[in-house]
């Protein structure tokens, strides 16, 4: 029996333990990557990726080509907060973050409505104040 338990932890212990650690690091990954919603590579490192906010980022109204009409929307701009790796944040200028309102084919004469917001790769956002803005149109003739 004692040769057998000897046989069973000493044989390959190299190619064990080795398997042994890296299944310890992949558990604490996905663990932390789970609970932190990050990626891997902040997991890696340890340091969460610094946020940055943008106030006033003008919210730009798209509407298809045959529906041009004066608009009103409440708020005109929005405070965004991004996240990404440090060099890609300080690259960021405000003029590279685009806040749109989608109003093709609208219905009605007041509303809510999102605000979408087109990032460059590597930025990831985080919060959007507000969120959805109120659309008024004028009455048609």
């Amino acid at each position: 029996m004692i040769l057998f338990m000897r046989h069973l932890l000493f044989r390959d212990f190299w190619l064990k333990l080795f398997s042994l650690i890296l299944a310890v690091l992949i558990w604490k990954i996905v663990s932390l990557a789970i609970s932190r919603d990050v990626t891997p590579s902040t997991v890696l490192t340890n340091n969460p990726l610094p946020e940055r906010t943008y106030y006033g980022v003008p919210i730009k109204v798209v509407f298809a080509a045959q529906d041009v009409r004066n608009v009103r929307i409440d708020p005109t701009a929005v405070q965004i907060t991004v996240r990404g790796e440090e060099r890609v944040l300080q690259a960021l200028q405000p003029r590279d973050i685009r806040a749109e309102l989608d109003l093709t084919g609208i219905q009605g004469r007041a509303f809510r409505k999102q605000v979408d917001v087109s990032l460059p790769a590597g930025v990831i956002k985080v919060q959007v104040i507000p969120s959805d803005v109120e659309v008024i149109l004028p009455q048609q003739p």
